[in-house]
């Protein structure tokens, strides 16, 4: 039986003085409710109660209004027992946040903890009472120990080579950048990225995005993927989606949702999933930590430079992440990463990885 009291203490360890702070968000207008959403922002006072069973000093959860976008930035105005409040001032405030909302809430979060050095955050969007028994249920200790293998790779990796099932393949430049690990472990002593994911379990980064002067990014090929049962080809040069090809009417939804805004053409993540226990099920939050996925819009949140002042207005900003774990549509037949001398490592193989 899942214990959210013991899962806080092994994924938090709170210690005394601290303060949590539980955060939801609220359909309004066009963002209308479903039974997910609902039981999630019942499921965020549990998570208050539990907190507080904890000794950990905590106040009523805090809700705002949803963004409608996945790491759109956050309101300026959120309530707590039906008081309005400074939404970034109550964050700031705390030593952790845990935020259950519909729409993910991390990039914007995670530069609170940059602004915030004795903040550390754990983001949940979309999270769901049946992953209690999947993802949630992962040996924590063993799920970092598998993203920090995976992010030392990374951060020796110059490139990575993705070849698709499909027969289609992309090189990601991962010059210049800092992979990371979102381990599970959002402990007081956290060093780097003060911010997880719940369910955890992966090790990623931003590929190179060509800023520097003379040296453009290497990214390139063909990401295919399958949308509303068709297969997309994404034709990918310097780091950016030059050219989409499909059928009709589906590639020309795709087509209006970059062109509406160039900066969601940047390639924004390579990740790399670890959590044995993450089942695919069309939840990215879950899925993502299943296996190997690509992001493409914003990035800063992540090392990389495309922030919200990149796209043409706030309502485009997107982070949005294209999973090929075991289970999805396309999967890969291998995954070989190149350090700075060419020397090839294969790390995945079939859907599985190969590394001790």
């Amino acid at each position: 039986m899942f214990d959210l009291r013991r899962f806080i203490q092994d994924v938090f360890a709170p210690e005394p003085g601290e303060s949590a702070l539980v955060i939801a968000d609220m359909p309004h207008g066009h963002v209308q409710d479903n039974p997910d959403w609902a039981d999630r922002r019942a499921w965020a006072t549990e998570w208050q109660e539990a907190f507080a069973a904890l000794g950990v000093q905590t106040s009523p959860v805090v809700l705002y209004p949803a963004t409608g976008a996945n790491n759109g930035e956050l309101p300026a105005q959120g309530s707590q027992n039906g008081r309005e409040i400074n939404l970034p001032a109550t964050i700031g405030k705390a030593s952790i946040v845990a935020a259950l909302n519909r729409y993910s809430a991390t990039a914007p979060l995670s530069r609170m903890t940059q602004r915030h050095p004795g903040l550390r955050v754990a983001s949940m969007p979309g999270i769901l009472r049946r992953m209690e028994q999947t993802a949630l249920s992962a040996d924590v200790n063993q799920v970092a120990r598998k993203a920090i293998r995976l992010q030392e790779k990374l951060q020796l990796a110059e490139s990575a080579l993705w070849e698709f099932d499909t027969g289609h393949q992309c090189r990601f430049d991962l010059r210049y950048r800092e992979a990371h690990a979102d381990d599970g472990l959002c402990r007081r002593d956290k060093q780097g990225f003060r911010l997880i994911n719940i369910p955890s379990g992966e090790a990623f980064i931003v590929p190179y995005e060509g800023e520097r002067d003379g040296d453009p990014s290497r990214t390139e090929g063909t990401i295919p993927m399958i949308w509303k049962d068709t297969l997309i080809l994404f034709h990918v040069e310097a780091n950016q989606i030059v050219a989409i090809e499909g059928k009709d009417p589906v590639r020309s939804e795709l087509q209006a949702h970059f062109d509406l805004d160039p900066a969601r053409r940047n390639i924004a993540e390579v990740g790399l999933g670890c959590n044995d226990r993450a089942m695919i099920t069309g939840v990215v939050l879950e899925d993502e930590k299943a296996g190997p996925h690509w992001a493409y819009g914003r990035s800063e949140h992540l090392g990389g430079t495309v922030g919200p002042g990149a796209f043409s207005s706030p309502d485009h900003v997107i982070h949005q992440d294209i999973v090929y774990a075991k289970g999805c549509p396309i999967g890969l037949t291998r995954l070989t990463l190149f350090d700075a001398t060419g020397a090839p490592e294969v790390i995945l193989r079939d859907q599985a990885y190969v590394i001790p």
